[in-house]
């Protein structure tokens, strides 16, 4: 049975970022691990289970799998777990990935070894990109130098902060995703004329945002050489 790993942010991962690649590879017959920097159950945007913000169904789908998965509700701890033992390893999105997942030297390992080793796939959503800025290969090199991405663009965080750059609930962002990947040399499009961005570099699966999350699932999948789920 082929295997994945989600690392989830405990300061707020965005819902359907991990829950529509987390189901849609459970589905498939993957089995899924969670883990989170810390080893606490992870905490989800409450603007992604916001009706207003996405749509009564996902809001309910979400918060249902938030609260029910065995996984999310009982994570490991990075430091305790190895891409080696995993197909794929996730990075689910959401700007509380500014925070930790991105900050985290052992989730920086995951990342490393799940791209640069001989074994395994990594898919990156959305501000979890932001990994990619301070992750670097055995080298010392950025793993991110010459490999096309996308991720969440400056545009859209543009409608998001404020002249501050403080965030609806006040924090204050402490960097954008988009410059700072382009900065350690990723060869960087959005794709912000396209409806879903979703790209492939060799082992690196990169994700720009919400609406791609279940394009970038089946693409995870096809990588690591499963059969898609059926659509409902």
């Amino acid at each position: 049975m082929a295997s994945a790993l989600f690392v989830v942010s405990e300061h707020g991962y965005w819902g359907e970022e991990c829950v529509e690649p987390l189901t849609t590879l459970e589905a498939a017959g993957v089995d899924v691990t969670v883990a989170t920097p810390s080893g606490d159950p992870p905490t989800v945007d409450e603007r992604s289970v916001d009706p207003d913000e996405v749509g009564e169904e996902t809001a309910a789908h979400v918060r249902e799998v938030h609260e029910t998965h065995p996984g999310l509700n009982d994570p490991e701890s990075v430091a305790t777990v190895t891409a080696d033992d995993y197909d794929a390893v996730v990075f689910p999105g959401g700007h509380g990935t500014e925070w930790d997942v991105n900050q985290d030297r052992h989730a920086r390992r995951l990342l490393r070894e799940a791209v640069a080793g001989d074994h395994g796939t990594a898919l990156v959503v959305c501000h979890a990109v932001g990994i990619l800025a301070f992750t670097r290969d055995e080298s010392g090199d950025f793993l991110v130098e010459g490999r096309s991405v996308t991720g969440f663009p400056n545009e859209w965080e543009e409608g998001i902060v404020d002249d501050h750059d403080l965030m609806p609930d006040g924090r204050k962002l402490p960097y954008w995703v988009e410059d700072e990947v382009k900065a350690a040399g990723a060869d960087w499009d959005a794709e912000l004329d396209a409806d879903t961005s979703v790209t492939v570099d060799g082992d690196l699966v990169t994700a720009r945002g919400p609406p791609s999350s279940a394009e970038a699932a089946r693409t995870l999948l096809a990588e690591i050489g499963v059969k898609a789920p059926a659509d409902d």
